[in-house]
């Protein structure tokens, strides 16, 4: 047998391919360094002012006098106001004194701003003294996690290193929740509503998906000739049912004509329901009726460890989480468990290393996209932090090539990475444990592997060996 003679001109594109690549990283590593440099630079200028600062005489105006005399030569050679430098500065000085060991990673191109940002903002709550374990478990973290990733993650190591639990500082949290208008220009404005973060998330979800279903109606006709519920994604039979979608008429020509963006419709989906109480937007609402956008509710995927529910006061050890977005305290877990419909998934992990075993649940459901859920959390394209919820189920080995419908032939995809699976070169295989490994166009390989679930056991060091003259217990 003779193996196939390689394509001339693909190997020199892919030869071509590869030096870009190469490249796009050097310069993203030599852009990391860079920018950490120049926040030691900062740092060092700070450090300077207040150096001069105390040699002159100890007060909070000499130091802020001081940082103001170096930032404003900074901002006039830059061009820039001396109240940006300033705070550049300060910032600076926060990040070199509080996180050295991410400084060095970021220099040393492991990081990028925003995983710094990142690691910053997480830290931010932390007392003093729990900071420097904080920031050496943080630049370990960073390196292997996409900043989408890293986020919840963060959250839940700070959680863990936090003196007070996520309790006690979500009731003070809660007294900040407030509505607000900020005004803007040509006539628009913002609306801020500062809310919990479980209720701002659903709040956020239900108007995508309500905005979703208008533009998949307008780009497919879809919805047209559908019940209510087929149109929205529910049961047929359910209250939803009842409204069915005109496809002729004045609401049907209003939706062909209609080019509003996800983002418009969200603001206008938005300004209805407080307004008029339900979308005034659905070509489908007819008389007091809701319609089919009316029907359509928030989702949001939350993982409650069992024993955060029982012993509420360890719940910094392994706190609830709200997929995607980070730790929420044990009331509202506990609230969430209480007040659903939606019958919950007990989901079996190994007690070392939390990899999920199996689920299982008294209501009728299908098993295998429980186990998915609870295994994958998230879109297992490496990096992706969209939750399974708002993800879709897909064969690593299509079905039509003869792959089975298995839990080890299935994973989490959003609609952006399961497109990019099925039209691209990029080629997945799952292997064990539910681990994908991502092969690009260039042969390199990236392995994504599932979420753990904190271990049930934790192990602790033999107590140590008695002295010698001691005599050993009977």
């Amino acid at each position: 047998m003779h193996s196939p003679t390689p394509d001339p001109a693909e190997s020199a594109g892919s030869s071509v391919r590869e030096a870009l690549v190469a490249e796009a990283l050097a310069a993203d590593a030599a852009l990391a360094a860079a920018e950490a440099r120049r926040t030691r630079a900062y740092a060092a200028l700070g450090q300077y002012g207040l150096t001069r600062a105390a040699e002159q005489r100890a007060s909070v105006r000499a130091s802020d006098m001081a940082m103001r005399e170096i930032a404003s030569e900074v901002a006039a050679m830059k061009h820039l106001s001396d109240r940006t430098v300033q705070t550049h500065i300060g910032r600076a000085l926060q990040l070199v004194d509080d996180y050295p060991t991410v400084v060095d990673a970021w220099e040393a191109g492991a990081l990028t701003r925003a995983h710094v940002r990142i690691v910053t903002d997480a830290g931010a709550a932390l007392p003093e003294d729990r900071v420097p374990e904080f920031d050496a478990l943080a630049a370990r973290l960073a390196a292997e996690l996409s900043p989408g990733r890293l986020r919840s993650r963060l959250a839940a190591l700070a959680e863990k290193l936090n003196p007070t639990t996520l309790t006690e500082r979500h009731q003070r949290g809660r007294e900040t929740r407030c509505v607000r208008v900020v005004p803007g220009v040509d006539g628009m404005s913002d609306l801020i509503a500062t809310l919990p973060t479980v209720l701002a998330v659903g709040i956020y979800d239900r108007l995508t998906l309500q905005s979703r279903a208008l533009i998949d109606a307008r780009e497919s006709g879809g919805l047209r000739g559908m019940s209510g519920a087929a149109a929205a994604g529910l049961p047929v039979g359910s209250a939803a049912d009842a409204t069915a979608v005109p496809s002729s008429g004045p609401a049907a020509a209003a939706s062909a004509l209609d080019e509003r963006t996800t983002d418009q419709l969200r603001a206008d989906i938005l300004a209805d329901l407080l307004l008029a109480a339900a979308p005034v937007a659905d070509p489908t609402r007819s008389g007091d009726g809701p319609g089919v956008l009316g029907a359509i509710r928030a989702r949001v995927q939350v993982v409650v460890p069992a024993l955060s529910m029982l012993r509420p006061e360890e719940e910094n050890l392994d706190p609830a989480e709200l997929v995607g977005h980070g730790p929420i305290d044990a009331e509202t877990a506990r609230s969430l468990a209480a007040s659903t419909t939606v019958p919950w998934d007990r989901v079996i992990t190994h007690p070392i290393s939390g990899c999920v075993l199996f689920t299982d649940t008294y209501q009728r459901s299908s098993a295998i996209d429980r186990h998915l859920r609870a295994r994958d959390r998230r879109c297992r394209w490496p990096g992706c932090a969209v939750p399974a919820v708002r993800c879709e189920v897909d064969h690593t080995i299509d079905w039509a090539s003869g792959g089975t419908t298995r839990v080890d032939n299935l994973a989490h995809l959003c609609q952006r990475h399961h497109s990019q699976k099925q039209f691209t070169r990029w080629k997945v295989t799952q292997r064990a444990g539910g681990i994908l490994e991502w092969t690009s166009p260039s042969g390199r390989v990236y392995a994504d592997e599932p979420l753990p679930y904190a271990p049930a056991v934790r192990f602790l060091p033999d107590d140590p060996s008695p002295p010698d003259d001691e005599p050993a217990p009977l």
